[in-house]
């Protein structure tokens, strides 16, 4: 047999045990989402603070918030913060994840893509990742350390394949 055709367990090579080893990933992976997902919604929930409360700066750079109910802006961030906030908390993960993914996909059709075609052109490579990475947030769910595994476990005494 060749090199390639051989099972792992019969190779002796470290380096091939490293890789055969890769069952540690499965014991960290939804760790791993959760550090994301809280980083992520965190500087989320910050763009929403930022419009609605006008802290580091504020929408004008002077610590002005947006006037109440002005479209879009004013909705913008509400989603981003209260969004931003459940997506943090791991609380009704999925559809919060979903509806700041949404939100982002729209600001970037909106108010970046008429400016250029590319993100890179149009300054909305932000909108762009906040739009994926909370479309995968949404999809792959909250991860270990949320509220909503938490609350599924204490319905039914196991981990939630997420």
């Amino acid at each position: 047999m060749t090199a390639v055709g051989r099972s792992v367990s019969r190779v002796s090579s470290p380096a091939i045990r490293v890789n055969r080893g890769h069952q540690f990933l499965p014991r960290w992976d939804a760790a791993l989402l959760s550090v994301v997902r809280i980083v992520v919604s965190f500087l989320f929930a910050c763009h929403g603070a930022k419009i609605l409360i006008g802290v580091v700066g504020g929408v004008d750079g002077h610590g002005a918030s947006a006037p109440i109910g002005s479209w879009p802006i004013w909705w913008a961030g509400v989603i981003e913060l209260l969004g931003g906030a459940l997506v943090l908390l791991g609380l009704f993960t999925r559809p919060a994840a979903l509806l700041c993914s949404g939100a982002m996909a729209f600001a970037y059709l909106t108010v970046h893509q008429p400016q250029a075609l590319l993100p890179l052109q149009n300054h909305g490579e932000l909108a762009v990742l906040y739009c994926g990475m909370f479309l995968l947030i949404a999809t792959l769910g909250p991860g270990r350390f949320a509220l909503d595994t938490a609350r599924w476990r204490s319905q039914s005494g196991q981990m939630p394949s997420d």
